[in-house]
């Protein structure tokens, strides 16, 4: 994702307009964990906005990071910071959803909107789940999800909205603990239920890839009876090198189009990333290149901190890295593409949806 950045400034001249611009990338995880830490973004965004050289922020990739540091950035002086995000996927962070326990979205933003992305949210890849999973004749799910992470809760209930309003039934939703060494209990559990598929809400990093082997170890392989599906915390090369044999055959979804589905400057950007890293892209990669473009076009239309949010949300993308859309007075994108990709030795794609208003919507009320 940080090459795909350098990548869109670089093709730029290393020019917003007429402002030089440089790029700084800054880590929020946690060394011993891999995990992101609260203490760390909260630091980050403190010192992005004491520093009035930085006019804008491409990030974060958790939204867990993002929900810490919105309001931070919200607040700097000059108006606020600009931040625009190439992975966040919770739907707390600009809509209301039943989910939204602290007040959100209207709590995060104490000035003005100061935040946009550019892939679309929770409900959009709830929905387009569980309308994967009708069209794949799974006719019953079992949700699970890893039980410390809001994000991961949030997206097990936009796929349990969207899953009734298509006729999917629900038989299960219960939490896995992310710390346990064995799930095998937990998936007889869910084998009571009989169901024709499970999902996973989570990360990977999550014991993801144990929850797999043991969902594999007692109710069999994923392109057997009962078939795996899970969100975008689950679709990364680190999913399929970590669970082993036991991911093959998984479905795991992302919001937007992945590389290989992408036209003209979005395919550009996957070949010259290939070259420049010398293997598979990551799925992110090409919205971290959107998100940065998208900054770049602001600061060059809006010159202060002030001026780039304001010109943030009048973006108009035409053709670009990831297709042609607007920004939404939500900071939401104004399209909600879904792809869902199967496991093999990479995760391939295998099906693009575009799930309706009226199932989003249900998705977001979970």
């Amino acid at each position: 994702m940080n090459d795909a950045i350098r990548l869109v400034l670089r093709a730029a001249g290393w020019r917003a307009g007429g402002r030089r611009v440089a790029f700084q990338a800054c880590d929020d995880s946690d060394a011993a964990t891999g995990l992101w830490s609260e203490a760390i973004c909260r630091a980050n965004a403190l010192a992005y906005a004491a520093d009035p050289n930085v006019l804008g922020v491409v990030g974060t990739y958790n939204s867990g990071c993002a929900k810490v540091m919105i309001p931070l950035l919200g607040s700097a002086p000059g108006g606020g910071l600009a931040m625009v995000s190439p992975g966040n996927t919770l739907v707390c962070l600009t809509q209301p959803s039943p989910g939204c326990t602290g007040g959100e979205p209207s709590s995060l933003y104490p000035r003005r909107r100061n935040y946009a992305r550019v892939v679309p949210n929770d409900a959009y890849q709830g929905a387009g789940l569980a309308l994967f999973a009708m069209r794949e004749r799974i006719r019953s799910v079992y949700v699970l999800y890893a039980g410390a992470d809001a994000q991961a809760l949030g997206a097990a209930r936009t796929f349990r909205g969207a899953a009734r309003a298509l006729g999917v039934k629900v038989v299960g939703f219960s939490p896995w603990d992310v710390s346990a060494s064995s799930y095998l209990g937990l998936m007889r559990q869910v084998a009571r239920k009989s169901p024709s598929g499970v999902l996973l809400a989570g990360l990977t990093e999550e014991n993801g890839a144990r929850v797999i082997k043991d969902k594999v170890a007692v109710l069999g392989a994923n392109g057997g009876k009962v078939k795996l599906l899970a969100p975008d915390g689950f679709a990364q090369q680190s999913t399929i090198d970590l669970a082993g044999p036991a991911a093959r055959g998984m479905f795991a979804s992302v919001p937007g189009r992945v590389p290989q589905n992408l036209l003209g400057p979005g395919r550009r950007l996957v070949s010259e990333l290939r070259r420049e890293v010398g293997g598979a892209v990551e799925l992110f990669a090409p919205y971290a290149g959107q998100a940065a473009e998208v900054l770049l076009k602001a600061i060059a239309r809006g010159g202060s901190r002030s001026g780039v949010i304001a010109a943030m949300f009048k973006t108009r993308v035409h053709d670009g890295i990831t297709g042609s859309f607007s920004i939404l007075r939500s900071g939401d994108p104004s399209v909600g593409p879904i792809t869902v990709s199967v496991a093999r030795k990479s995760f391939l794609p295998v099906r693009e949806l575009h799930p309706g208003p009226a199932l989003v919507s249900a998705a977001r009320r979970g």
